[in-house]
């Protein structure tokens, strides 16, 4: 019998890069889930206020979307001037008969009368068409700055001749004394009266002169 052992029987061994069923199926390409067909595009919903295809759709047509129109704004014209107010009533023309002797007296008896029912002095105003009032007289003996200054001034009772009354202002109260004077001074005393009373004249005269003078009303 031989002593000798006879060389062990080597198993083969398998390499990595032996070609297998697995290394077969892993070089096989993947399959790839089968893809939709796609279907037709629901149709474009237009925009609150804009009108027509969507801005994605006009840009697919090739046009570019314009904004839509807006609507025409009223353009502001001139503005109507207000309408003119009632112009002020004509003052109220009264008639106190007197003779031209006691057109003076009948005058102040007016001034009383209404400085006891609440008017004011300086609401006053009582023209003369014959001599002055003694009042007018004696300050014009001061001279022509201080009479007038008094009449500026306002606050009392002012006397003036009719045919003098380029300087006097307007009164609220106007009293006219028809007391003689040059022919025609009344009736050209008496428009000019009515031009400064604001609310009320006092014609204390002849009532027939009164009549005759247009616009008095009395």
């Amino acid at each position: 019998m031989n002593s000798r052992l006879s060389p062990a029987i080597e198993e083969p061994q398998i390499h990595e890069s032996a070609q297998g069923p697995r290394a077969t199926q892993a070089a096989s390409p993947t399959a790839q889930p089968p893809r939709p067909v796609p279907g037709p595009r629901p149709a474009a919903v237009p925009r609150p206020g804009r009108p027509g295809p969507s801005p994605a759709a006009a840009s697919r047509a090739g046009d570019t979307p314009r904004p839509a129109p807006r609507a025409p704004q009223a353009t502001p014209g001139p503005v109507p001037a207000a309408p003119a107010g009632p112009s002020a009533p004509a003052p109220q023309v009264q008639l106190v008969p007197a003779s031209a002797e006691g057109a003076l007296d009948a005058a102040e008896e007016a001034v009383d009368l209404l400085l006891d029912t609440g008017r004011a002095p300086g609401d006053i105003l009582v023209l003369t068409t014959g001599d002055p009032h003694p009042w007018a007289a004696h300050e014009l003996s001061f001279g022509e700055a201080s009479y007038w200054a008094q009449h500026d001034a306002g606050d009392d009772v002012f006397y003036a001749d009719a045919a003098r009354l380029q300087r006097a202002a307007g009164r609220p109260v106007v009293v006219l004394a028809a007391n003689g004077g040059p022919a025609g001074a009344t009736a050209a005393a008496l428009p000019a009266a009515l031009a400064r009373a604001g609310a009320l004249l006092i014609v204390c005269g002849d009532a027939q002169q009164a009549d005759s003078v247009p616009g008095t009303g009395v």
